[in-house]
């Protein structure tokens, strides 16, 4: 919670026994036996589609990238779920505490976190408000996590706001078949410590149930940037030749101290680059003080349910309920604000104190999604949706003056309700043997009523059709092409509204790609040309809890070059390198200089650097054993759309190093797992993100001057991640 608008096989089982004892020490000593029984049923593994409704396949003409948990795992040491993904294609992540730990995002393709449409097993993820991705509350996460994919453009049809970047769809772990347990902890720089417990039941008589508790707790490199997170997960899985149902419960507590407000001052930029505003005041005596509980508080519980049946060879359907409760609060220490403002009364005279306020989110979110699909050898066609709703409270409260403590103080108290239902259906069909042809058609309704002290009530309903298709070409075992168009359409945030920003946007997306697949190399390349009308792109600007501003830029586009490749140099050497080459830009931008409208013609979209490479260097020189250096590069990029050279965020290359081992021992403790992670291993000084701001000085003569500014998030230099995992 950060802003306003956050506030918002088939198997074979034998009959076994085994003992499992395990010892440790996890907070305090913890001990426990366990028998596992297994019976001789034999069970086939029901294929799971939970996710295939909004995944890609193999044959479709999506540019797409899937990432395993055994990719993840190596460095699962404590980092977000973003910093995990930063080396794919087009992908550029960014930190408020600077070590990856806390608040942390992404941009694909130049679209931040809004943009990018996120599902946890085909339920939507994004706040339905802000449509943004707080992985903040999902603590540890990655660790309960099978499988990742990140679709880059409109994609496929999805559950959840528009996607006007990428997707990501994430599906949790399945059953497993063995019990299991692992206890994983990890230290590092700035105080950072990961302890994780999970274990699994494993199959036995169609049940089976899995778990898994964390910790995670950093200080920040930036000042007082400290987070201290709870996180959980379970699953329980009932399964048999035909069905799985599975029942999921997880989610955390975060308390982090606010670091979202950067360095404007470039000389502490320069000299003192820890440094945090947040919470900043000065004392009666004139001396600068920092509130010690200017912090985020939240905590988020999603439970889900699902059904997946096989009612014969071709037919197989999904169906979830979901719920997802959340509530939290940031506090704030404000300097001279006046009482009326906030419903209080003057104290002796005095209209102006400083005070410590309250800004909450309580909310709710809950709905169903489905599909139905229909295979055979050449048709592949699937028929989906979702109804879902989001019933949000944001409320303030005033703890404290400098004259006097209030009683249950509320100075706002609004409401944001948002009800999302579409349909879509999906087919694949093998006009000849080597040529598919795909279709996907969606019918998304938005229903969006909501209050607040910025805006008139808002009682809106968007319809619209997102229409998508493409024709993939097998040319040989080898070489394969694909071309695809895709229409996306994605209505306002509540903080558009807030700023003046309503208009829906629409994107039309083309994109064409190549395939090769060969022993020692693959490679995706792909072209996209995304087309925009009313793109609300980002300013650059924060407004005055920290959150960017949107505008509706007119008309805009992001044309680029995609490549990700892996080549097998030897057995113990493998190179996985990816590039994008691309222009953001809008067209006839117009500005307000100097109190003037001025058509600036074509700029650079913000935040849209026009090159990013990444690669992962990965050398194996005995079996278990594995090195790797992972490398990224973004060039300049502006933080705002107007040009100006003062908006520029510098070029930056920083590369990691990965390393791990896993000892393999006996059959009671099966491996222990070693990891180290060595972040920015050349120290380099760098920031991945900023802001910039403008407005016009009326004070200095009769004609205004247009003041320019800038504030910069800096990233930590050299530190360290290192963990081990028994495995029983």
């Amino acid at each position: 919670m950060k802003t306003l608008s956050q506030k918002s096989t088939r198997h074979k089982v034998r009959s076994t026994k085994t003992y499992l004892s395990l010892s440790f020490i996890f907070y305090f000593l913890f001990s426990f036996s366990q028998e596992i029984q297994k019976d001789t049923t034999k069970t086939t593994e029901l294929k799971e589609v939970m996710v295939s409704s909004v995944r890609a396949k193999g044959q479709n003409p999506i540019t797409h990238s899937n990432v395993s948990v055994k990719e993840i795992s190596p460095r699962n040491l404590g980092q977000d779920i973003p910093v995990l993904l930063q080396y794919l294609p087009s992908v550029v992540t960014t930190t408020d505490a600077g070590n990856g730990v806390g608040y942390t995002y992404m941009r694909v393709r130049g679209s931040d976190g809004s943009r990018i449409n996120v599902t946890l097993n085909g339920v939507p993820f994004n706040d339905s408000e802000s449509q943004g991705t707080f992985f903040v509350n999902l603590p540890d996460f990655a660790s309960s996590l099978e499988s990742v994919q990140l679709q880059r453009g409109v994609g496929t049809s999805t559950n959840g706001a528009g996607a006007f970047g990428a997707s990501l769809n994430m599906q949790t772990k399945s059953f497993q078949e063995k019990a299991y347990a692992e206890v994983s902890n990890s230290v590092g720089s700035f105080g950072t410590r990961k302890h994780t417990l999970a274990f699994g039941t494993g199959l036995h008589n169609h049940f089976e149930m899995n778990a898994r508790i964390s910790n995670i707790v950093s200080e920040g490199f930036i000042d007082r940037a400290s987070s201290n997170m709870f996180g959980y997960f379970f699953n329980a899985n009932y399964i048999t030749e035909k069905s799985q149902i599975k029942f999921l419960a997880f989610g955390g507590k975060e308390k982090t101290y606010q670091a979202w407000y950067g360095i404007e001052d470039v000389d502490k930029l320069e000299n003192d680059r820890t440094f945090n505003p947040a919470g900043m005041y000065t004392d009666e005596f004139g001396n600068v003080q920092f509130y010690d509980n200017e912090t985020d508080n939240y905590w988020q519980n999603h439970f889900q349910l699902h059904w997946t049946e096989k009612w014969s060879e071709n037919w197989i359907s999904n169906a979830a309920l979901h719920y997802t409760i959340g509530k939290g609060y940031f506090e704030q220490y404000k300097e001279d604000e006046t009482l009326a403002d906030y419903d209080l009364p003057d104290f002796g005279g005095n209209s102006i104190s400083d005070l410590v306020r309250k800004r909450w989110l309580d909310n709710d979110f809950f709905g169903t999604t489905f599909s139905l699909n229909y295979k055979t050898l050449k048709t592949d066609f699937l028929f989906g949706g979702a109804a879902n709703r989001y019933l949000g409270k944001h409320f303030g409260e005033v703890i404290w003056t400098q004259y006097y403590v209030p009683n249950a103080n509320t100075y706002y108290d609004n409401f944001g309700n948002k009800d999302d239902i579409n349909f879509y259906t999906k087919a694949s069909y093998n006009i000849i043997n080597k040529l598919n042809l795909f279709t996907d058609l969606q019918y998304r309704m938005v229903f969006y009523e909501a209050t607040s002290v910025k805006f008139s009530d808002v009682n809106d309903t968007f319809r619209f059709f997102n229409p998508k298709a493409g024709l993939s070409y097998q040319l040989n075992n080898k070489n394969s092409f694909y071309g695809y168009f895709g229409i996306a359409n994605k209505e306002p945030r509540r903080d558009d509204y807030e700023n003046g920003s309503v208009k829906p946007e629409r994107l039309l997306d083309y994109e064409l790609g190549w395939k090769y697949n060969s022993k020692k190399l693959k490679v995706n390349a792909n072209a996209f040309y995304m087309n925009y009308k009313d793109q609300l792109v980002l300013t650059g600007a924060l407004n005055d809890v920290g959150s960017p501003v949107f505008t509706n830029s007119g008309k805009s586009y992001r044309v680029g070059l995609e490549v990700e490749s892996s080549i097998v140099i030897t057995k113990q050497l493998i190179l996985n390198p990816n590039v994008t080459v691309s222009q953001n830009k809008n067209q006839d931008f117009y500005f307000q200089r100097d109190g003037i409208l001025q058509n600036l013609g074509d700029t650079d979209i913000a935040f849209s650097p026009n090159l990013i490479l990444g690669n992962r260097l990965t050398f194996i020189p005995i079996n278990n054993f594995q090195i790797s250096v992972l490398s990224k590069f973004v060039s300049e990029q502006y933080m705002g759309n107007i040009d100006s050279e003062k908006s520029k965020l510098d070029a930056y290359f920083v590369s990691d190093l990965n390393i791990n081992y896993e000892w393999k021992l006996n059959k009671t403790i099966k491996s222990i797992v070693f990891s180290g992670l060595v972040n920015n291993i050349f120290d380099l000084e760098y920031e991945s993100n900023g802001y910039f701001y403008t407005y016009d000085d009326t004070w200095s003569g009769p004609t205004p001057t247009t003041i320019e500014g800038t504030g910069y998030y800096p990233q930590a230099g050299i530190n360290f991640l290192v963990g081990a995992s028994l495995n029983f």
